[in-house]
Formats: C-alpha cells, structure tokens, sequence
C-alpha cells in the first residue's frame, strides 16, 4: 500500500511529544512532498536576508507513525524514489558556513533544473545528485530542531542519502515518529557554504520494523558498502564513534581480533566528511562490499555473501 503525505504537514523540530500526520504499517510505501528549506520563501536573487524568516527554516514533513515500532527497535528506511523541483536556491553571507568570516554581504543564487544538470552559471553545470538532507525519528528526549543532527538523524546532511540507499534509525519511542525534508538538487561533502542545492522535492520511501535488535546512531546501505553516521561536536569526535560502532557491529562475525579488525578497517575503511556547517558535525565511516562479502557479514536481515 502507498500512502500519501503533503507538505503542509511539517515540523520544525523532531520531538515526540509531536502528532502524527500519518500512520503506517511496516512494509508499507508512503510518497513524501516537502518544502525547500527556506519553506519556499526565496523567490529571487534580490531576496534580502532580513526579508526571510529564519524561524522558518529546516521544515520536516511528518512525523510519520510507524505501528509496531517500539523503544529499542530499529526503523529500516528505503528511498524508493526522489523527484525534485525544477530550480533550486544556494545562500551564502556573513556568519554562515565555512567562509562566512570573509563574507561582507549576503548572497542568494537561483539555479535551474534543466536536461538531468543543474544550471550553476553559463560555464558550469553540475550533475544531479537529488538527496536528502533531513531525516530522521523524535529523539530519545525532548525535542531536536530540525536544523541539527544527532543520535536520531535529523540534519545529516549526507550526499550518500539519495535513491537507492537503505537507512537505519534506532527507534526512542512508539511508532518512531519519522520526519524528512531540506532536499538537495546536489551537494558536495562538508555543504561548505552553509547550504546545497536547495530544492522542493516529492520522495517514495518504504518503511521496515526491524524487531530483536538495537542500534545507537543511524546507519546507510547502499550498493557500494555499509556506512556508520555519527553527529558531534568535533568532527574528530564523531569519526572516532564511528569508527569504534562499525568495528563493533561487524567484528563478531569475522572470526577476527580486535587488532585485527582494526588493522583491516585502517587499511580498507574510509573516514568521511558528511556536513561540517550544522551546530553539530557529521562523520562517516565506510566499509566497501568486497569486506562485508568477504566474511559473509549479515546485519539487520541482510545478508553479504562472495560472488566468487
């Protein structure tokens, strides 16, 4: 069954104390609109940074009621499908991102859509990567704006988390309350300026209780491997956890000393850079396949197996 959710039904911050907008089965698909994360408000380059709510920003649609998530599952979350918007908007200015410190006024770009590139400027087109910049479920306690990331998801800002990818939350309380939005036409690692390519989308998901298991920080699947995201203050705090959460959820399988195994992540692992622009910092730690298929790795129901 698809279900459907406008994007008149938003939040502003993952809480459980919000009301459902909807509620689904386990194994059902739902279809997902959301607003840019300015809630559309940029309409032009000549919007003036005054001129823009920014009480408003970041909104989620959702929160999604997943029946028979409970404490101590984990939320499995596929991104069936993401169809976006025809132009997307970039801001840069004064206190905002990574050069924000040189920057003497505020900056507002609109880029078109056009022919699967987005449009930067007469010499440059950059090609598509629409993904997903916010998701996630109400926290463990009390409520997390949607602007930052933590242990819940929430504004992970993350390239990986686009068609295709598989995503898996803990789940702090009954039904999970899942919220999603602030999509991107495309993004680099780190979103340096303090924004993507920000653009109104549709996004399919399918929704999965995953029951006898438990996990900490969100996780991504994908074709090219396993990915542990992790939220903090420091980038070198978040890629430390990581780090020590992937080694910890894969070694028990391989047969592997703990020496070992961290000796193999140093030399087949990979740190990333998710966001760095967020009041919290989000790190990735990648396993390729070949590693999870070499020791027959089996996480949450899926199974990695050689093809030797």
């Amino acid at each position: 069954m698809t279900n459907y959710l406008a994007k008149e039904n938003f939040i502003y911050s993952m809480d459980q104390a919000n009301k459902p907008a909807i509620k689904v089965k386990s194994g059902e698909q739902i279809v997902v609109d959301t607003y840019d994360c300015f809630e559309n408000q940029i309409k032009s380059e000549n919007t003036a940074f005054d001129s823009i709510d920014w009480n408003k920003v970041n909104p989620a649609t959702g929160p999604i009621f997943v029946d028979g998530a409970q404490k101590g599952d984990i939320l499995k979350v596929r991104i069936d499908e993401i169809e976006i918007g025809e132009r997307g908007v970039m801001v840069t200015g004064p206190g905002l991102g990574v050069m924000g410190h040189r920057m003497e006024r505020f900056d507002v770009k609109m880029i078109p859509v056009r022919e699967g590139k987005t449009i930067f400027d007469d010499q440059i087109s950059i090609p598509l990567n629409p993904m997903i910049g916010v998701i996630g479920v109400a926290p463990e306690e009390g409520g997390i704006s949607c602007g930052i990331p933590s242990a819940h998801g929430g504004n992970m800002d993350t390239k990986e988390v686009t068609t295709g990818a598989t995503l898996y939350f803990p789940v702090f309380h009954e039904g999970a309350l899942l919220s999603l939005g602030d999509l991107h036409a495309a993004m680099g690692d780190g979103e340096v300026s303090v924004s993507g390519i920000e653009i109104p989308a549709t996004v399919k998901i399918t929704v999965e209780v995953i029951k006898g298991k438990s996990i900490t920080y969100p996780f991504l699947e994908n074709e090219e491997g396993l990915t542990a995201l992790v939220s903090k203050e420091t980038l070198d705090e978040a890629a430390d956890t990581a780090v020590e959460l992937m080694i910890d959820l894969i070694r028990p399988q391989t047969g592997l000393t703990l020496s070992e195994m961290t000796m193999l992540m140093s030399a087949a692992g990979q740190v990333q850079v998710g966001q760095i622009v967020d009041p919290l910092k989000t790190a990735k730690f990648h396993v390729p396949r070949y590693v999870l298929e070499a020791y027959g790795i089996e996480v949450w129901g899926r199974s990695y197996y050689s093809k030797k």
